[in-house]
């Protein structure tokens, strides 16, 4: 279904990174990283559903005991439809463990920096490669260690965000000694659940209510908490979907998770704090 036509150019007025790289309609790639990049158009058509999905590397983070962490996010070429690619031939991580915590929920348009990848210090010029095939094309990521695709974990807490970081001055601070430090999450152990039954999910939040100059447009107002279905069979129902909490630094969220059908299910609450800093907290649920 067509939905109509997209103005050129609408890409690179939303995205925050610059030399996102991915593989982009390219079925048959099976080396080194493709030109381009990826953008919201590519017939000039919005396409409700029957397109592919595009697995999309982020960039990398040195992390401080040396190894370093290689980020991945997707993108559903579709506006309307949720496509489902469970971890397997059509969707696998190479070299290794074909499952590496990747999704297997792809909502429509863009998730970002949705998982990382932790390589070792000797990584060197090797690449990760994530695998999607979706709608008879096969799309790959290359995660490599390249200069340019650089970021600091607090860009990928902030959303990608160079700019509003270094208006902050978190760059120059450095992300250990910034005031303001993203919250922690906990959820609250969950019991397997027998349909037509519904699972409550409760989520504890704390948070140093503090933001980081004009990094705080960049925030909620108020820490928010969002539930998604990251892994599962079907789409998870939440009532709500989104709850902002009274205080700048946090309190417990709830919701009630209503499911489809059986199956084992990855649910993903994301906290947002009132200066911009996101993080992801999982939890698996059994449904019978």
């Amino acid at each position: 279904m067509k939905l109509g036509a997209m103005s050129r150019g609408f890409w690179w007025a939303r995205c925050p990174l610059v030399g996102v790289l991915l593989a982009f309609s390219v079925p048959s790639h099976t080396g080194g990283q493709t030109p381009g990049g990826i953008r919201d158009w590519d017939d000039g058509i919005k396409y409700a559903r029957g397109q592919n999905v595009v697995p999309v590397y982020e960039g990398w983070v040195p992390n401080p005991d040396g190894t370093f962490s290689l980020f991945f996010g997707f993108f559903n070429r579709n506006w309307e439809e949720t496509v489902f690619i469970p971890v397997g031939p059509d969707n696998r991580i190479e070299p290794g463990q074909p499952d590496r915590r990747q999704p297997t929920v792809f909502t429509p348009r863009r998730g970002r920096t949705l998982f990382e990848i932790v390589v070792p210090k000797d990584f060197g010029n090797k690449e990760v490669i994530w695998t999607l095939t979706s709608r008879g094309k096969t799309e790959r990521a290359f995660g490599a260690l390249i200069p340019q695709e650089v970021l600091t974990r607090r860009m990928v807490l902030a959303g990608g965000s160079l700019a509003a970081n270094a208006a902050a001055g978190d760059d120059d601070t450095g992300d250990e000694r910034s005031a303001n430090q993203p919250p922690t999450v906990t959820i609250d152990p969950v019991q397997p659940v027998t349909l037509p039954g519904r699972a409550a999910l409760a989520a504890s939040i704390t948070d140093d209510g503090l933001s980081a100059g004009r990094l705080v447009r960049g925030g909620p107002g108020r820490v928010r908490v969002n539930w998604i279905t990251y892994r599962g069979p079907a789409v998870v129902a939440f009532d709500p979907e989104a709850t902002d909490l009274a205080s700048s630094t946090g309190g417990k969220a709830t919701t009630a998770a209503t499911f489809a059908a059986p199956g084992t299910y990855v649910v993903r609450a994301t906290v947002t704090a009132i200066g911009g800093l996101a993080v992801n907290k999982d939890v698996t649920l059994t449904v019978k």
